[in-house]
């Protein structure tokens, strides 16, 4: 089972990314926040294996937050989900420890590959 966390400021996208993981039987949504530095708290609590990182945030953005991950929680694999899909972003995001970006615009079966390759070794870590 690959757990993974939500951290995006748009409730409404986090309902519906929620609901839709739900029905996936090899995921499962154990916590979510509206904001980077929330993130990182709940990060460090769940230690999920992986966490769907929204870019633009109050507080304290993604990019940020996922700067910081692995301080507070080393296994830990940030998926970048955003509106903001371009080179600049992808290059942060990367230099700041993401295993991935994809784009909010992109299928559902796009985000459940990388959600599946990023917690690839979350049954060996059980």
């Amino acid at each position: 089972m690959i757990t993974l966390a939500l951290v995006d400021d748009e409730p409404t996208v986090r309902r519906a990314l929620r609901m839709r993981l739900a029905l996936e039987p090899d995921v499962e949504v154990v916590g979510e926040a509206g904001d980077g530095a929330a993130g990182l708290e709940l990060i460090e609590r769940l230690q999920p294996h992986v966490v769907l990182m929204d870019v633009a945030m109050p507080r304290l953005d993604g990019i940020a937050a996922t700067a910081r991950v692995k301080a507070v929680a080393p296994r830990t694999h940030v998926v970048v989900l955003t509106l903001h899909d371009d080179s600049d972003t992808r290059v942060r995001a990367k230099l700041a420890g993401a295993v991935a970006l994809i784009g909010k615009h992109q299928c559902m079966d796009d985000l459940l590959a990388v959600i599946r390759a990023a917690g690839g070794g979350a049954d060996r870590d059980a």
